[in-house]
């Protein structure tokens, strides 16, 4: 399974007549094969429900880095610890 689809995710879109379940999810997201079957389980109006999937590529919302919130990034402001190059105890030479 590609990465795509793998993390492909769906939220409940309720219009004005909605019932109180899909109201209660609100903007929450779900991945797409453990996402609630419609109508919902306690849905008021099972017959004439109206509520729907939107799509989204992954189950994140909004920016998550400063990059995304148009921030520059911080800059590093403690000491520069990497004076040897490898992590192998191999990698350097016993004086």
């Amino acid at each position: 399974m590609d990465n795509s689809r793998r993390w492909h995710a769906v939220s409940v879109i309720a219009d004005g007549t909605a019932c109180h379940a899909a109201l209660a999810l609100g903007d929450q997201r779900f991945l797409s094969t453990e996402a609630p079957r419609l109508p919902l389980e306690y849905c008021s109006n099972p017959g004439g429900c109206r509520c729907r999937y939107r799509h989204h590529p992954d189950r994140r919302t909004g920016p998550r880095r400063a990059v995304e919130n148009f921030r520059p990034p911080r800059a590093w402001r403690g000491e520069d610890k990497r004076v040897l190059r490898g992590r192998r105890s191999t990698d350097y030479s016993l004086v």
